[in-house]
């Protein structure tokens, strides 16, 4: 895949889930690493059944809320050694090949590589890390929130370490 600048790549992605008749709530390319999208909560099965091969969001709910994402990491980019007291999250890659390395304590194991149409799931507090490879990746993400109460949000990020000193 040819190397395309961050912006056109956004509003590329933004085209794609418009025309699919996804609502964009947020849209972040301000992060280091390359940004995201956040989708309309009540589209969450539409999302689903978009990019996680129609799974039911009702076996998805942990306390009832879900909120669906699209990621997009950068080349040569990885997301901060992270981890998350009020959610869990599953993926699915849509574009590009990714790294992901995962543990359930603060020590990194192997890098795993995924593919188009590979799903991870992350539990709760366990380690993880988003690492961009040879060109963009871009990954459909639903928050799966484990706190009715208390949501989770970008506040509900525990980097254990960051490239970027955030």
């Amino acid at each position: 895949m040819t190397y395309q600048a961050k912006e056109e790549l956004f509003k590329e992605i933004e085209g794609i889930l418009t025309d699919q008749g996804f609502q964009v709530v947020q849209q972040d390319q301000t992060r280091p690493w390359g940004g995201f999208f956040v989708i309309e909560e009540s589209q969450a099965q539409q999302f689903a059944n978009t990019y996680f091969n129609g799974i039911d969001v009702q076996e998805l709910k942990i306390s009832g809320k879900l909120s669906p994402k699209i990621l997009v990491v950068a080349p040569g980019k990885r997301l901060s050694w992270q981890y998350h007291h009020r959610r869990a999250e599953i993926w699915q890659v849509v574009r590009g090949i990714v790294g992901v390395v995962t543990s359930d304590t603060d020590e990194e194991h192997e890098l795993q590589i995924l593919n188009p149409g590979d799903v991870i799931r992350l539990n709760q507090g366990e380690r993880h890390r988003l690492v961009g490879l040879d060109e963009w990746g871009v990954l459909a993400e639903i928050w799966q929130h484990t706190d009715a109460g208390n949501p989770s949000d970008e506040d509900d990020i525990v980097r254990v370490q960051d490239d970027f000193g955030r």
